[in-house]
């Protein structure tokens, strides 16, 4: 169902409040410049510290602005299983193709924990799921085991992974246990390359916000089997990739964004904070040498 550059959409923020028409334009410049899905209220949406009003206004906003143009897979996630049934819900009704659904967080579910909270997720739900599995930032790691017994149980429910495990022994261990057919998104994009050369079909990306033409093209590139194309836009790309993480997630990002547009802020919402003034450096250097900027 879903293939390509897929930007983990930043959500913007003016005076503490959601930007919607910095999210429209934003919603705009990046099916003019290729991205095949968009993703929003993910972890670059901040949707851990946007309230059910705001989650559920990012999402429509989003699915209303592509209009039909590509596939919005809106994030559901949360640590309570019922407040993700209730994303979930809601995304259906207002048109999203698929809900992204990360481990719950801080929880620290065990295996037959995920299993039953994903569960009931696709038996009470009628929004087809992505797993989402990124270890780093939820301390629960959706095992393979895991994952293979929830697609076979759930296989027209549970439709695809983003995997942000940096194990890419676990594009063969899913296609061995699932079926090449199975969809497999990089949650990684440093890993992209090697990923879709595994059997991966895309990457869900936090670069793809800034640079969401020459995203595109890497991978088009990769999926025409273009490999020296694809090693050069990769070799451009990768200082970004760096960069979008060298102060805490989504502040360089959207640093990033306001460089990139004079009608997107920076602003974050607490506890993070703007990125450091180093970390605007190496932004700046990235976007530079990735030719997104002019030096």
């Amino acid at each position: 169902m879903f293939s390509g550059s897929i930007p983990a959409l930043a959500t913007p923020f003016r005076g503490g409040a959601f930007d919607e028409a910095a999210f429209r334009r934003l919603v705009d410049w990046q099916i003019a410049n290729g991205s095949a899905a968009l993703v929003p209220c993910g972890t670059t949406g901040e949707a851990s510290t946007l309230s059910n009003a705001e989650h559920h206004r990012v999402i429509e906003v989003c699915i209303e602005q592509a209009a039909g143009r590509v596939p919005v897979i809106a994030g559901c996630g949360s640590n309570d299983t019922r407040n993700a049934a209730l994303h979930m819900t809601f995304a259906k009704k207002a048109g999203a193709a698929a809900g992204l659904c990360v481990a719950p967080y801080y929880n620290r579910p065990s295996q037959r924990g995920l299993i039953a909270h994903f569960s009931y997720l696709a038996e009470n739900c009628e929004l087809p799921i992505v797993l989402y599995n990124v270890p780093a930032r939820t301390v629960t790691d959706i095992l393979d085991d895991t994952v293979v017994e929830l697609v076979r149980k759930y296989p027209d429910k549970i439709i695809a992974i983003k995997d942000a495990s940096g194990d890419l022994s676990r594009v063969a261990d899913h296609r061995m246990g699932i079926g090449r057919e199975f969809c497999q998104l990089s949650g990684n994009d440093e890993l992209w390359l090697p990923h879709a050369a595994a059997g991966g079909r895309g990457c869900i990306s936090v670069t793809a916000n800034v640079a969401p033409k020459l995203c595109a093209e890497f991978h088009a590139a990769i999926a025409a089997n273009e490999l020296k194309k694809a090693r050069e836009l990769n070799d451009r790309l990768f200082p970004l990739h760096y960069a979008m993480f060298s102060d805490a997630s989504p502040a360089p990002v959207k640093y990033a964004l306001s460089r990139v547009h004079d009608w997107i802020e920076p602003e974050v919402r607490l506890p993070l904070v703007e990125c450091s003034d180093e970390a605007k450096r190496a932004v700046d250097e990235a976007l530079v040498s990735a030719g997104v900027l002019e030096g």
